[in-house]
């Protein structure tokens, strides 16, 4: 996606080789205008599926979930959890998780309530780059029986591997920008 590109050129920052910052934007800061537009391109590219569920990680995840929710018909928005709350009294769907951002590890959770048997699910989060939370996400689909109709991604850093495993696991994967690699604080785009 032309736009989106353009605006991590413009607003993004480069740390090392394999950290993008797009705080100003995306993930900390959020263009709701910009967001749309992107919710709507994810429209424009998963146009021949019918879904019942949208399903992302907290927290990040969240924002561009909502902001496509209303190009698919307002769909539900399901996010797992990565820590479990008091509040989550139910069972659950539960599946490792490694944060390539944070570093750390988490079992993401989705309370059995949200998430049925033959529920077609589209996947959707902000970055996609070893792809630990998009395959966490695609167990916590088959343990509830349900389909992953797609998964979607942002950005995609795909020197990071994650998107070629998804795509080589059989998932239809759609980013809407794909940085090759970072170089002396230059991101270039496949």
């Amino acid at each position: 996606m032309k736009a989106l590109k353009e605006r991590i050129k413009k607003d993004g920052e480069a740390i090392g080789t394999e950290v993008v910052k797009v705080d100003g934007f995306l993930n900390h800061q959020i263009d709701v205008q910009f967001m749309s537009q992107l919710g709507k391109e994810f429209r424009r590219r998963f146009a021949d599926l019918k879904i019942d569920k949208i399903l992302t990680v907290e927290a990040s995840g969240i924002a561009i979930a909502c902001m496509t929710a209303p190009w698919f018909g307002y769909p539900p928005v399901v996010f797992a959890k990565k820590t479990k709350p008091n509040t989550m009294t139910d069972e659950f769907y539960g599946a490792e998780a490694r944060s390539f951002t944070k570093g750390t590890v988490s079992i993401i959770r989705v309370s059995k309530k949200y998430l049925h048997q033959g529920d077609r699910i589209l996947i959707l989060d902000d970055f996609l780059a070893h792809g630990e939370a998009a395959t966490a996400m695609t167990q916590l689909v088959s343990q509830a029986g349900a389909e992953v109709a797609g998964i979607g991604a942002v950005i995609e850093k795909g020197f990071q591997g994650g998107g070629d495993r998804l795509r080589k696991a059989g998932f239809r994967l759609e980013s809407l920008a794909i940085i090759e690699k970072i170089e002396k604080g230059k991101i270039r785009f496949v």
